[in-house]
């Protein structure tokens, strides 16, 4: 086991965990970058739909193209999640409705307006998307960070696909698995350890961002994640790297981190817990720090620091 004071390995005090002006900003040009990203297959349909659109004459003659119907529904505003709900004779309506208050209207320019509309829902199916990248970004990097530290300790490990739930065997091209990934797991000195992200933990009865086990993959899943004296460590993962928000990232993760301590309490187990966030001001810093110093919290860290991601990563694999 570690020190009882990991955090001391990469903290001295609590300034070292607040968010500097160049991190935010390096943070809020890594979002942009990856909207664009994911906006770029919405340009490319809308390209495409202007295409094959501007072989109709008329608003009407659009309905006589083939292959352009999902491009025609987008653009009358439904996403694809309403989409599920409709009949076909709602979705001719949703059509008839956008030819008839939109693309006439807009006489000869009708093709520009349909691309238009179509951009302004897709728009708002990225919006919706990217209001939690902070989060997946954030368990990207700490993914990377981990598998690092196990790989330069030689220990080999298996990850688990998020879609397929399949846990595969580690090779030399893991690339971009972090893109991909729900779990990892690995043996510490003969003991398995197995890290899953966003578990909703039976104990606690909410969701917790990272849950380390004393378990292989198959005896964790035939527990159901209910035995107490499975869990190693719980912690809190906040991606939001905006400034405006970090308060109220704090105390989500603090109240979550209260639910595990209180939940645990009732059993004679104590797991590990910690925190790592990506935006964190001086108040919340000083907050955090006097958690670490009173032994409420185990370890934390500030996601932008490369040397307290590495630290806290290289604490999680050797629990």
């Amino acid at each position: 086991m570690m020190s009882s004071h990991p955090y001391r390995r990469h903290l001295a005090s609590s300034d070292d965990l607040v968010t500097s002006y160049e991190a935010t900003r390096a943070g809020f040009v890594a979002l942009a970058l990856e909207k664009n990203r994911r906006a770029t297959p919405y340009v490319a349909e809308a390209r495409a739909l202007q295409a094959a659109a501007s072989q109709a004459r008329t608003p009407a003659d659009l309905l006589t193209i083939p292959g352009i119907e999902a491009g025609l529904l987008a653009a009358a505003g439904l996403s694809d999640k309403a989409l599920v709900h409709l009949q076909s004779a709602d979705k001719q309506a949703a059509i008839d409705g956008l030819i008839e208050n939109f693309l006439e209207p807009a006489g000869e320019k009708f093709v520009e307006e349909l691309v238009f509309r179509f951009l302004l829902t897709r728009g708002d199916t990225l919006g919706g998307s990217m209001r939690n990248i902070g989060g997946v970004l954030a368990q990207r990097k700490l993914t990377r960070a981990i598998i690092a530290a196990l790989r330069i300790a030689g220990i080999s490990y298996k990850w688990q696909h998020s879609k397929t739930k399949q846990w595969v065997d580690m090779n030399d091209d893991d690339l971009d698995i972090e893109l991909s990934l729900r779990g990892l797991s690995w043996e510490n000195n003969g003991q398995s350890r197995t890290l899953i992200y966003n578990l909703l933990v039976p104990l606690v009865g909410n969701n917790v961002d990272m849950c380390l086990f004393n378990l292989d993959p198959d005896a964790l899943q035939s527990t159901e994640y209910k035995a107490a004296d499975s869990y190693v460590a719980l912690g809190e993962l906040k991606g939001g790297i905006d400034p405006a928000g970090a308060d109220e990232h704090w105390k989500t993760a603090r109240a979550a981190l209260d639910r595990i301590r209180e939940a645990f309490a009732k059993t004679v187990h104590t797991p590990y817990t910690f925190f790592i966030g990506a935006a964190i001001e001086k108040k919340m810093a000083v907050e955090i720090w006097n958690q670490l110093e009173q032994g409420l919290l185990t370890n934390a860290a500030n996601l932008n620091k490369d040397d307290q991601v590495t630290s806290i990563s290289g604490w999680l694999c050797t629990l």
